[in-house]
């Protein structure tokens, strides 16, 4: 299984825990552009901070694309919740 690690700020983590916030955006820029083109992942885990403790999420990807100078990480059902 193929897994993307991201750290969000509160704000958009409510969001998509929520369900209101289906895409997550990253510039196209090298760091990002190494990670994500070309990848299938089958996941997203999102950090709410850096901390082990630190609220925690699973989401489903559905895909990513590379739109305009942005990649857009196309997100599916909340898996899990922490």
């Amino acid at each position: 299984m193929n897994i993307l690690h991201l750290t969000l700020k509160r704000k958009w983590f409510d969001l998509i825990a929520s369900g209101a916030k289906t895409e997550e955006y990253r510039e196209c820029k090298t760091y990002w552009v190494k990670r994500l083109r070309g990848r299938v992942y089958d996941e997203v885990h999102f950090r709410n901070g850096y901390r082990p403790d630190s609220p925690f999420m699973r989401v489903e990807c559905l895909g990513i694309s590379c739109i305009a100078y942005h990649y857009i990480i196309k997100l599916g059902k909340v898996l899990e919740v922490k």
